[in-house]
Order: C-alpha cells, then structure tokens, then sequence
C-alpha cells in the first residue's frame, strides 16, 4: 500500500480529473465509479479473495433433515405454545409436519414414525436434526427395539422423491 499522502483517493482523484483534464463529472460520480471498480481492480490484481460457491448435492431418498420447534397456536381465543415436528427430505423438499402438545421423546418418535409412514421409507443414510438431537442412522433390522410393533424393515422402500 502507498503511503499515506501518496495514496489515490477519491477526493485526489476528482481533483486531478477536473485540473489535468478539464473533466466535467461531479465528485459523487467519481466515488460511484471508483466504488463499483476497486473491487474489479483487486481481483485482477490478485489481492482480493475470489467469490466461491460449493452446491449442495442430495441424492434422492438417502438423507433427510429433522427439526422440532416451539410454535405459538390460538386455540379457543387462548395463546397457546405448541410444538412443531418438521421432517424434510433433503433431495426432494418433501416435507410432512405435524403439531404435538409437548416436545417430550415419545412426540419425537411418533412424529418420526408418522413422517416415514406417510413418505413410504426410510432415508437410505441419514436424518440430520436441526434441534436438540443429534444424527440418526436407521437400519433395516427386522427386530422392533422401539416397542411399538413397528419394525425398520416395513419402511425399507426407498425414497427417490
């Protein structure tokens, strides 16, 4: 960087426009030029950092994402705070959501049962959950641990939605 009293600001430069060459520009549209053009200038230099982008790729039926907020209901002219259970394919957008009256383990679960049933699978890999939970991995076992009479095996299909 030059130093200080060397530097091209844009008050030097509108000056030098308007002495050395006569230049008829107001001193608001030299600050909107050099606004818009310093950045072009460090980039073709190679002082500024390149703008990148890195998309997001789902494959379909193999993740989903999970959250379970508190949302705020009017029932029988009452403000009421319930709980929001989304379940959203990632690949698809697909989404199924459904409100509980606690946020309690046995909603989380049931909103999970629900969410598979009405998709018709189970994500091949995983559910990421945007809340209080962590990452859950569904096998295909045939055995019900959960002790509902739901085995992982009924949801097997896969969700290309």
């Amino acid at each position: 960087m030059a130093p200080r009293k060397q530097r091209h600001t844009v008050t030097r430069i509108f000056h030098r426009l308007v002495e050395e060459h006569g230049a008829d520009v107001s001193y608001g549209m030299v600050g909107y030029y050099i606004a818009a053009r310093k950045p072009e200038i460090l980039v073709e230099s190679g002082k500024a950092p390149l703008e990148a982008f890195v998309p997001q790729t789902h494959q379909p039926g193999h993740e989903a994402e999970v959250d379970f907020g508190d949302v705020t209901i009017r029932l029988a002219g009452e403000l009421l705070t319930c709980y929001l259970f989304s379940f959203r394919l990632s690949y698809s957008g697909k989404a199924v959501h459904r409100v509980f009256a606690s946020c309690g383990q046995e909603a989380f679960f049931e909103g999970h049962g629900h969410a598979l049933r009405t998709l018709g699978g189970v994500p091949r890999n995983k559910v990421r959950c945007r809340s209080h939970c962590s990452t859950i991995s569904f096998s295909s076992a045939s055995e019900d641990t959960s002790g509902t009479g739901t085995t992982a095996g009924e949801f097997a299909p896969a969700l290309a939605l």
